[in-house]
């Protein structure tokens, strides 16, 4: 059975990638991200903190 993503979370992936892609995203400790899988992981954390939902972390 696959995993299920709010419509919420996709939008706020969608958004960490956009940044991501423009060089803009940083992780908690400041530095740019330059993997696309931490990426999409900042997303689905980000959209997790907003109450979006998000499958548990494996």
């Amino acid at each position: 059975m696959a995993k299920k993503y709010d419509d919420k979370a996709q939008e706020k992936v969608g958004e960490t990638m956009h940044e991501f892609k423009e060089g803009k995203l940083k992780s908690s400790s400041g530095d740019k991200v330059t993997n696309r899988k931490q990426a999409v992981a900042i997303g689905l954390s980000e959209a997790r903190q907003e109450g979006a939902k998000v499958p548990k972390k494996d």
